[in-house]
């Protein structure tokens, strides 16, 4: 007979960060009903086991309370993830363009390769992109589309035919067909500085078929458990509309086949009409409809399109609409009004500036009253902004996009401006919640271990310093910011984030210590066994035999079926050569014409 002290799975003789202020360090921890029973001693939680309890011998291993992402546009990427090939933590161009071609050949018409940001010229030992001729070399036949952060895309001749784009085809306001003497385009399309161009030409390109979008979607969530991700607040994105683009995820969701916790923003579709979007989304959903598996968040992080400062440091500071504050006035109040939470993109200080006038005005007339809201990025944003942000209780959920573009920031604004971009001290002794995010799939890789690294080594993925010792943050600080401090932005503090009794029974097992082990090491941790509500969704090594049972891909030339996803050998071989990588650095010249192609 079950009583309620017995376990269904315990775990004993580990290193356990329960980040609870009871019991910070213990060696187990029990597992009831998908939640936390018991933390404590070996012999403590060892009197929970029972003849039906599961009992885990961590042999030493690290253990961390599972990682929560504050914005991964983990929907979208789900319904693609089977379809493009991850330059992620590839070391050099040659290994690159090698996947590339050899993907070209086993990619079937009239599929295209596809390689989605989560890459920069600066992990190359090459120290450059990718040559149009090389491309086109590498993938003579099959259309290829290569999108670089929020700055290009770069195309193929068989892509160019694809999408149909001719020595006629218009630029579309704020991009570029960049183009040869004669006038034809040579294969680039550049943001200047809207990235309208390179997500409409990427949508042109065939989806997969409904089955292997499910496939998809439960394969790019097995990848992100093998990192140590949990949870994930999805930040939305364009061409993903609701309900339509939900029916996978959905499905998943009733088929009790997801394997991380997913919180929902809705992005505004239709520029002009976004709140009528919001209107008419209200009607259909609540925030907090669902259960602790999926749910609604919120609104955002698109809320009305004359508000987006798109985050091209190649390019300046784009100047925000005039009618800016008369569009997003009227959605805010909607959103306090019907008490939906949100979320807004926002780069820029003159940006934030600006947002922060219209939510003053609106929390006047419809006080926010503890509306739980918050900004994204924020890489620029002022002291005194900083103030404003908690005078009205709002958050910001930080990334690691700086990890991928700070080499372009301190070529536009000087390395003085990076030391703060984005000023998370500043950010905590104000008193605001801060979450830790990465942004994927489309500027910088979902890998978590990448934004720890980033905030604790204070470097780019190329080796850049950015951040004096002042601003960096502890292993234990930033730690947090992937974990309980994340807990705010899905809605949930104190009910996930940390290994203690009653909170859910998320926690990871790690490759390594990240305690202990130097920082260059950081980008290479994985998870050895990741537990989900008390329940195995991932285990490797040791652990190999509590993995689920296989998931085959589909479709067959999967990319990712092949070469998997993050490239975590590639990391490991740079840490093992740490003296080339210096020699990279020392190589680096912000004034090189190695981002001309």
């Amino acid at each position: 007979m079950s009583t309620p002290s017995d376990a269904d799975l315990i775990l004993h003789n580990g290193r356990i960060t329960t980040l609870s202020d009871g019991k910070p360090d213990v060696s187990a921890v029990a597992v009831r009903d998908g939640k936390i029973l018991a933390t404590g001693t070996d012999a403590e939680v060892l009197r929970h086991k029972t003849d039906r309890t599961k009992v885990i011998d961590l042999a030493g291993r690290r253990v961390i309370p599972g990682l929560a992402d504050s914005h991964l546009h983990v929907i979208r990427g789900g319904l693609n993830y089977n379809m493009e090939l991850r330059w992620d933590g590839v070391p050099s161009l040659a290994d690159a363009l090698r996947l590339l071609k050899e993907q070209a050949r086993r990619t079937p018409a009239p599929q295209w390769v596809r390689v989605v940001g989560g890459w920069t010229e600066f992990q190359f030992v090459e120290r450059r992109m990718p040559t149009l001729d090389e491309i086109n070399a590498a993938a003579p036949e099959t259309p290829v589309f290569i999108l670089h952060l929020y700055d290009r895309a770069l195309l193929n001749g068989a892509a160019l035919r694809a999408v149909g784009y001719t020595k006629d085809t218009p630029d579309p306001p704020g991009g570029l067909i960049q183009r040869d003497k004669a006038g034809n385009p040579t294969g680039m399309l550049i943001a200047k500085p809207n990235a309208m161009i390179l997500y409409a030409t990427l949508a042109k390109g065939p989806k997969l078929p409904f089955a292997d979008q499910l496939n998809s979607t439960r394969q790019f969530m097995r990848e992100l458990n093998r990192l140590g991700l949990t949870s994930v607040v999805d930040a939305g994105g364009g061409f993903q509309n609701y309900p339509d683009d939900y029916a996978v995820i959905e499905q998943l969701a009733r088929d009790d086949q997801m394997t991380l916790r997913i919180a929902y923003n809705l992005f505004t579709q239709r520029p002009g009409n976004e709140l009528d979007d919001f209107k008419a989304w209200s009607k259909l959903i609540r925030p907090g409809d669902g259960d602790d598996m999926y749910r609604c968040n919120g609104a955002g992080e698109m809320l009305v399109f004359s508000a987006a400062d798109f985050e091209d440091f190649l390019e300046p500071r784009p100047d925000l609409s005039p009618s800016l504050e008369g569009d997003l006035e009227p959605v805010i109040a909607f959103l306090s009004e019907h008490r939906w939470p949100f979320r807004l993109h926002a780069t820029y200080e003159e940006s934030i500036t600006r947002f922060l006038d219209v939510f003053e005005k609106v929390d006047r007339r419809i006080p926010f009253n503890g509306l739980r809201w918050w900004f994204d990025h924020a890489e620029t944003v002022s002291a005194k902004n900083l103030d404003r942000i908690a005078a009205l209780g709002g958050g910001i959920a930080i990334q690691h996009r700086m990890a991928f573009q700070g080499e372009y920031f301190i070529d536009r604004y000087g390395a003085e401006a990076a030391r703060h971009a984005p000023p998370i001290r500043q950010m905590l002794r104000a008193g605001i919640p801060v979450g830790g995010g990465t942004d994927a799939t489309r500027v910088a890789s979902y890998n978590p271990w990448i934004g720890l690294y980033w905030l604790v080594a204070g470097k780019t993925v190329g080796g850049t310093p950015l951040y004096t010792d002042t601003e960096k943050l502890t292993r234990e600080e930033a730690l947090r910011l992937y974990t309980t401090d994340n807990a705010w932005f899905s809605g949930e503090p104190g009910k996930k984030g940390r290994i203690e009794p009653g909170q859910l029974a998320d926690l990871v097992a790690l490759t390594d210590d990240y305690f202990t082990i130097p920082e260059e090491r950081i980008k290479s941790l994985e998870s050895v066994l990741t537990v989900l509500g008390g329940k195995i969704v991932h285990g490797a090594g040791p652990f190999a035999g509590h993995n689920p049972p296989p998931l085959p891909f589909s479709p067959s030339w999967s990319p990712p079926g092949t070469y998997g996803g993050y490239h975590a050998a590639a990391v490991k071989s740079a840490v093992a050569h740490p003296s080339a990588t210096r020699a990279r650095n020392r190589g680096f010249d912000a004034g090189c014409d190695c981002f001309v192609i």
